[in-house]
């Protein structure tokens, strides 16, 4: 019979860098999990080295660490152990200096003693059970790099240059949309568009930014692109208004999203109020923050009652008749082919964005490098006719370069996979530092994709393609046609 760990065991494993739990007569060692719980690292720390039964069980299913967390996580039984829960957070080391920070993953952990407990929870909150969260980021692990060797890889010293929807840009990482910059930082939207000017990268800003499009682009070069994410309001004139603002500040494009017709249901977020006095604007969008109602207090579903359901289809023209030439109209929030194709076929698309809302919409909904591997299989003519782009899970310059090889199909065309979103990274670093952490960010991105591309024997952006990447652990879960429908869906057809 395994040894049982004492309370005094316990006990000295109550920091980032060694952090277990007692939960349930079991002892878990989160220290790798604790960077992506979906409620933030500030809930563990404050039972870190105790036994947490009593508040995890307030909030969870007993099963749900036993089939969550990967085998190696239980360590073995533990002694009957109730210790108080800690009234302040003592546990978290001073943040360290930022030149110290040497990969992605260290932000969230450095972040931490600059946030608020509402504010990491915004940051790391996905989907009811955040599978899809999950899934999108660990579905990059299963592909595997296929590196040539004995290549003259010296030259050249700018190989990530490229366009992102026809403007040129210093990499093809490109920000994805994230709302209410300002509780995370006092500047928020706004330090991430002058690192981005820095950098010469382009950020796409939402409508849900706690700042006007004019406040964040006034610090801007004027040749670095930004794009608007636009949730459709229910009354039209509010879009209208926020999209003439776009192009009077020089947008390149509007990304509709598509893919959340209503707020997800994100539980870390709804469990945790808006303290008094820590309310924020979201001036585009016209509404601000609240304290919450009886269902909870997430942010994006509390201040989400503006976003128009009944948006479809056939209102496409009416925001492409809204865009002046040279703006290019994207659907943000593609997940299958036959959507792809739709896009294609109207002929209103300039690009889309595969993308699930970083898995904080729809949970078990398929993770996005899948749906890219599903448009090389089943709609290959869209990388012809429209830009595609893609967002979620992308932690590393490795999952960059993944995605890169797999939307080129054989050689990046004129119309090809141009970009890879990253939000919530940035989101971390932006709490950490402000805007010099969201530039050291990119840059690690950057240096990673760099040396990822060097060590496969490719010295640029053209040179990438599928066969630097062995997908077969994945193959078998895309569909083989575009439309597929499940034998239900067939069954039910016959019988009308």
């Amino acid at each position: 019979m395994s040894r049982k760990i004492s309370p005094a065991e316990l006990s000295q494993h109550n920091s980032p860098s060694s952090l277990w739990l007692a939960i349930n007569g079991l002892v878990y060692d989160l220290t790798a999990f604790a960077p992506s719980h979906p409620g933030g690292l500030q809930i563990l720390l404050q039972h870190a080295g105790q036994d947490a039964s009593v508040p995890y069980n307030k909030v969870h299913s007993p099963s749900l660490i036993r089939t969550s967390l990967p085998p190696t996580a239980q360590i073995r039984s533990s002694d009957s152990i109730q210790t108080p829960v800690p009234q302040i957070f003592s546990s978290v080391p001073t943040k360290p200096p930022l030149s110290t920070l040497i990969s992605p993953h260290d932000f969230p952990l450095a972040a931490i003693p600059s946030l608020t407990p509402k504010a990491t929870a915004f940051i790391s909150s996905a989907a009811t059970d955040c599978l899809t969260h999950r899934t999108n980021s660990s579905l990059y692990s299963h592909l595997t790099l296929r590196p040539r060797i004995l290549i003259n890889v010296s030259t050249p010293t700018t190989p990530l240059v490229t366009t992102i929807l026809n403007c040129p840009v210093s990499s093809p990482i490109f920000i994805s949309p994230t709302s209410l910059g300002k509780i995370i930082h006092p500047s928020g939207e706004k330090a991430i568009a002058l690192a981005c000017s820095n950098l010469d990268m382009a950020q796409t800003i939402s409508t849900s930014a706690s700042f006007t499009l004019s406040e964040i682009l006034s610090g801007q070069n004027t040749s670095h692109p930004a794009f608007l994410q636009l949730y459709v309001d229910k009354n039209r004139v509010n879009s209208e208004r926020v999209i003439e603002e776009a192009v009077r500040n020089g947008v390149r494009a509007v990304m509709v999203t598509v893919d959340a017709p209503v707020p997800g249901k994100r539980e870390a977020d709804e469990r945790i109020p808006t303290a008094a006095g820590g309310e924020t604007l979201a001036p585009m969008a016209g509404t601000a923050t609240a304290v919450g109602d009886g269902k909870g207090a997430a942010l994006g579903r509390v201040m989400g009652g503006y976003i128009d359901d009944s948006f479809s289809w056939e209102d496409l023209g009416w925001v492409k008749g809204l865009l002046p030439e040279g703006v290019k109209l994207v659907l943000k929030g593609v997940q299958t082919a036959a959507d792809a194709v739709r896009a294609m076929e109207t002929g209103l698309v300039d690009g889309i964005v595969i993308s699930n809302h970083g898995g904080r919409s729809l949970d078990t909904a398929t993770g996005t490098i899948l749906v890219l591997l599903e448009l090389q299989r089943c709609c290959p003519g869209v990388f012809d006719r429209m830009e595609v782009l893609i967002d979620g899970g992308v932690r590393r310059g490795t999952d960059v370069f993944k995605a890169l090889c797999l939307g080129a199909r054989g050689v990046m065309k004129e119309m090809g996979a141009r970009g890879v979103g990253v939000g919530r990274g940035v989101l971390w670093a932006l709490g950490g530092y402000g805007r010099e952490g969201v530039e050291r960010y990119l840059e690690i991105l950057n240096d990673e994709l760099v040396t990822t591309m060097k060590m496969c024997g490719v010295t640029s952006l053209e040179e990438l393609h599928p066969g630097l990447v062995n997908t077969r652990a994945v193959d078998h879960l895309v569909p083989e046609r575009v439309g597929e429908e499940h034998p239900y869906a067939k069954w039910r057809k016959s019988k009308l």
